[in-house]
């Protein structure tokens, strides 16, 4: 692995870029990227190559001077994009290759997942793999015949060198173009296939369920948790879907397989035992060694999966474990304005982790001898280290039986780690911290609005709350055009490129998770006036949705993701959405195009049903049994216990409501609350199904009493 040293560092040289003084043609020190609000596009803007943005220029030029496109993708905590970018871009000698006989792009994956996943597809489709940084070569209209990941400059262990490559390709482009052209074809066609819906609609079956839970069962790692052998990824929406299965089976040992992930999550390498947050993934079996970036859709799925952890089994580990990342979440990666950042880098001082670990040395220099040994002793921080001679703090045993090992009362021990960690976050403030790409998404922030929205409900804390409005309000002031068409990315004021599918679907299910956690009815509103938008420029008309807005220019293809990556797939979003939003609003013309975009994919999903665990987590809402409870009060005696009553537990495919008597129901959920009112002056809780309720109780242990009954059908359904 290349080293690179301070000076060199492509992240660190960042921050010493500063356009406003740069001339009108962006200084002969820089490439044309200098002018871009991409935090990984300026990273490159120092580079001898002459980068060009995804542009229509930039390909008519290329036919022009008739040559195959370099394309680049990555991003800015990406640590194998910095080797990457230390080893080859920053060097004049593959500039000279680059800019004499290509025209080189570069693209931020985070600002266009359309042309991620397209040109993703295309590396599997080639190798067998894939990842970033995303190598590829493409003839001038776009279609790609050459696809790998990282490249070393020169040839390594067999693998072919991108000098060697470059130059091979440049002879070719010459001497027998027609075989890079019939890949490109080749690939064009397969792209264009894989687009496409497939089989006819299906109807929809809980059989695929048993066959998820089988899959997950036989990858479960007894020993470690999680699934699969190394790498180990944190993917909470698998967690989240075998949290329902072990309700909709009544499979204990699908609640057992989330839990204990979650578990050795929070206790492993993997989690910033310090600071708070879960990095990228873990590179070995056991939740040890960590990829060290951290991303904020990996913290905001995972804070809905602890959430839900916690209303399922009652225990407060997880209770904690979410609050730790929204700790997280709101110190390091919040704006001034309330919208939430994408990341951090996992490199610092040139080498990758460096501001996450420790020596006995350096902690004992904060806590002193004693508490230094017991932080030590409990973290596994030694001498010789767990990471190349330094160490991850981790807990190999959780506080029960460290404490018991200790011979020590749990409270002590955990006022003594409690303090050890304060002191030690303190002094690594000290240390220089990690790039962070400050560019808000709004899909990202989406999923983040949810997860704080429902922690701050179901774990009863403002604040979380609070963060979730500010951030909604953000994304709906800044992050739309005049038209009230979402954007997809705002940096240093301005907001730019028109938002995607999965743009819309998160923010939709963060509007509507913030609406049923505060009950502010402009959110639900805006829910529904983005889910009639998106609907008019991503559907299909048979049923389907594509990832790109019919508004904007096709590149090869409009795509449909519907397998899960590192976040949902925004298709199993998109129909889970309708399915609510429908319910929600008494639209069964919505609610039945979200089966109908289950069924349209439901055979792809019944050949390997674990890989689209979003999607199944939609399936099993639309299989109901389906309820929602309506909460009627005065406006005066606000109805808290009845709130915490449902929020206590795990009801997935209940809605919550709330309708205050005195005021006329807001236009979405009129249907659903009309009618409804407090009993003897008491709010009052109506469960509904189906167009049908029960009487109201009041009494928070009667409405207990009914959810205990609901859960017995949720069972045997």
């Amino acid at each position: 692995m290349s080293k690179l040293n301070h000076e060199e560092d492509p992240v660190l040289r960042l921050s010493r870029v500063d356009t406003s003084s740069l001339p009108a043609d962006g200084g002969e020190n820089y490439n044309r990227l200098i002018f871009s609000k991409s935090p990984y596009l300026l990273q490159h803007a120092e580079n001898p190559i002459d980068w060009h943005v995804w542009s229509d220029a930039a390909f008519a030029r290329a036919r022009a001077e008739d040559k195959p496109v370099f394309l680049s993708i990555g991003y800015s905590t990406c640590h194998w994009c910095h080797v990457m970018a230390h080893e080859s871009f920053e060097d004049r000698q593959v500039a000279g290759i680059l800019n004499r006989h290509f025209i080189p792009i570069k693209v931020d994956r985070e600002e266009r997942p359309d042309l991620d996943n397209i040109y993703m597809m295309t590396c599997q489709m080639l190798t067998g793999s894939g990842g970033w940084p995303t190598t590829l070569l493409l003839t001038p209209d776009k279609k790609p015949f050459f696809a790998a990941t990282y490249i070393s400059k020169t040839g390594r262990m067999g693998m072919v060198g991108l000098i060697d490559l470059l130059n091979k390709v440049a002879e070719l482009w010459h001497s027998d173009r027609s075989g890079l052209l019939e890949t490109g074809e080749k690939v064009f066609h397969a792209l264009k296939q894989v687009e496409q819906t497939g089989a006819e609609a299906e109807t929809l079956s809980a059989e695929v369920f048993k066959q998820a839970y089988g899959q997950y069962l036989e990858s479960f790692d007894r020993v470690h948790a999680g699934f699969g052998e190394a790498p180990k990824f944190p993917a909470p929406h698998n967690i989240s879907l075998l949290l329902r299965l072990a309700q909709s089976l009544r499979k204990e040992k699908a609640g057992v397989m989330a839990l204990q992930t979650l578990q050795r999550m929070r206790l492993g390498g993997i989690f910033d035992q310090i600071g708070f947050g879960l990095h990228r993934y873990s590179v070995d079996q056991r939740w040890l060694v960590p990829h060290f970036e951290k991303m904020l859709y990996d913290q905001a799925l995972a804070m809905l999966a602890y959430v839900e952890a916690f209303q399922t089994s009652g225990d407060d580990f997880f209770r904690q474990c979410a609050l730790e990342i929204a700790d997280y979440v709101r110190r390091d990666l919040t704006d001034a304005q309330g919208g939430f950042y994408c990341g951090e880098d996992a490199d610092t001082e040139g080498a990758e982790g460096t501001f996450y670990v420790w020596t006995p040395e350096q902690v004992m220099k904060v806590l002193g001898e004693e508490l230094g040994t017991v932080v030590c002793h409990s973290f596994d921080i030694t001498p010789q280290g767990n990471f190349e001679g330094r160490s991850i703090p981790h807990l190999e045993l959780d506080l029960a039986e460290l404490a018991d090992r200790a011979d020590v009362s749990m409270d002590k021990l955990s006022a003594a780690l409690a303090e050890g960690r304060r002191r030690l976050f303190e002094a690594r403030l000290q240390r220089i911290r990690p790039h962070r790409d400050d560019k808000v998404l709004t899909g990202w922030n989406g999923l983040t609005i949810a997860a704080l929205a429902q922690a701050g409900a179901v774990l009863e804390v403002e604040e979380l709350l609070q963060a979730a409005g500010r951030a909604a309000d953000f994304v709906l002031e800044q992050l739309r055009d005049a038209q009230g068409r979402l954007l997809r990315r705002y940096r240093q004021g301005e907001a730019a490129i028109p938002a995607f599918l999965e743009d819309y679907a998160f923010l939709v299910w963060g509007l509507m998770e913030l609406y049923m956690a505060g009950f502010e009815d402009r959110y639900l509103q805006a829910a529904v006036d983005l889910t009639a938008g998106m609907e008019e420029l991503f559907s299909d008309g048979q049923g389907g949705f594509f990832d790109t807005g019919k508004d904007v220019e096709e590149v090869l293809t409009r795509g449909r993701s519907l397998q899960d990556v590192a976040i949902p797939s925004g298709i199993s979003v998109v129909a889970l959405d309708l399915l609510r939003l429908g319910r929600m609003t008494g639209d069964a013309e919505m609610e039945a195009r979200g089966e109908q975009l289950l069924r349209t994919h439901f055979s792809q999903v019944r050949q390997y049903p674990s890989g689209y665990a979003q999607f199944l987590i939609a399936l099993d809402y639309a299989l109901g049994p389906k309820s929602e409870i309506v909460i009627a009060w005065d406006g005066v005696h606000f109805p808290h216990d009845l709130l915490r009553e449902v929020r206590s537990r795990f009801l997935p495919r209940t809605l919550v409501l709330l309708h205050q008597s005195d005021q006329p129901p807001p236009a979405p959920v009129a249907a659903l609350v009309t009618g409804k009112q407090p009993v003897g002056g008491k709010p009052a809780a109506y469960l509904c199904r189906e167009q049908s309720c029960r009487e109201p109780v009041t009494d928070p242990q009667e409405l207990a009493r009914m959810l205990d009954e609901e859960a017995k059908e949720y069972h045997s359904a």
